[in-house]
């Protein structure tokens, strides 16, 4: 019998994905979803059909979301003017509560993305379950307002709802010790839970297509990497923007016990099933020394 070629190549990749299935069987995987991925509509809705086949193949994804770029077309519609201090959003009482509206409105949207694929969401602040607790972060020194530092971080909300077959939907809002709302960077966020959930994986989805030893040399692109060489990377001052703290919360998470984390371009159609069920992956993943590595091909 002569089967058409397209049927048994598909074959061959559910082959493929099948150790990757067996592995993270049951493992939680924290998303952390931004970029371009949020603004364009295909992109968005790649992404959740992503992470809802994660879920339905037997992981525990929980997604952190952030939504940068919609607050501050709110703040514009209100004449407002967004004002940014190393890289983060200097946030008035006004701005924070702009802010808050925004990112429950964007966390809303995604529940229905999920609920329409036939998994159930649940879409919660860092204010629920008293899960973020946040000192004011401060700028080089300066004040910059509702800006949160997390410095606690209670994750029984989070594993109430993975027990209870949820799919946690999670945005950067916390709480100080007067219990007032704080912005919260949606990297530092992700990272903080991850490491409070033990997360077997930590994906951040990006606007690049991973970290690369000369950027202008796209191959040199870097497939794998030990947190020592990561660190080493954070250290030689070699990356610029905001790569640079976004490497750091990944070597922190590694450190504090996240197996491993990838960055990958949230531009690219199911990119989180590409980087996590494909021999060769597509973008950086980090790894503690005692993971395997993957990418022998690569």
């Amino acid at each position: 019998m002569n089967l058409d070629p397209a049927i048994m190549q598909k074959a061959e990749v559910l082959i493929e994905a099948l150790p990757y299935i067996q592995r993270f069987n049951r493992k939680i995987i924290v998303v952390k979803y931004g970029g371009s991925a949020m603004v364009d509509e295909n992109l968005k809705r790649h992404v959740i059909q992503d992470v809802v086949l994660l879920k339905l193949v037997g992981f525990k994804p929980i997604i952190v979301h952030g939504g940068g770029k919609e607050i501050s077309q709110w703040v514009h519609k209100v004449g407002m003017e967004p004002r940014f201090v190393g890289g983060l959003r200097v946030t008035d009482e006004p701005t924070m509560e702009i802010a808050e509206m925004v990112l429950n409105r964007v966390n809303k949207s995604l529940v229905q993305l999920v609920n329409e694929l036939g998994v159930k969401a649940v879409g919660i602040s860092g204010k629920d379950g008293m899960m973020l607790k946040c000192d004011r972060k401060y700028a080089g020194g300066e004040d910059i307002g509702f800006v949160g530092d997390i410095k606690e971080v209670n994750p029984k909300v989070i594993y109430d709802l993975l027990e209870k077959d949820f799919l946690p939907i999670i945005c950067p809002i916390g709480f100080d010790d007067n219990y007032l709302s704080y912005n919260i960077n949606a990297d530092d966020a992700a990272c903080a839970i991850a490491r409070a959930v033990k997360a077997e994986k930590l994906a951040f989805l990006t606007d690049v297509e991973g970290l690369y030893r000369d950027f202008g040399k796209k191959e040199t692109l870097i497939s794998e990497m030990e947190v020592g060489e990561a660190q080493e990377f954070v250290d030689s001052g070699a990356l610029g923007g905001g790569m640079l703290p976004k490497l750091q919360n990944c070597v922190d998470a590694i450190k504090d016990g996240v197996s491993r984390v990838h960055i990958l371009d949230g531009r690219i159609p199911h990119c989180l099933l590409l980087e996590i069920f494909t021999n060769k992956g597509i973008g950086t993943a980090i790894l503690n020394s005692k993971e395997e590595h993957y990418y022998h091909g690569k």
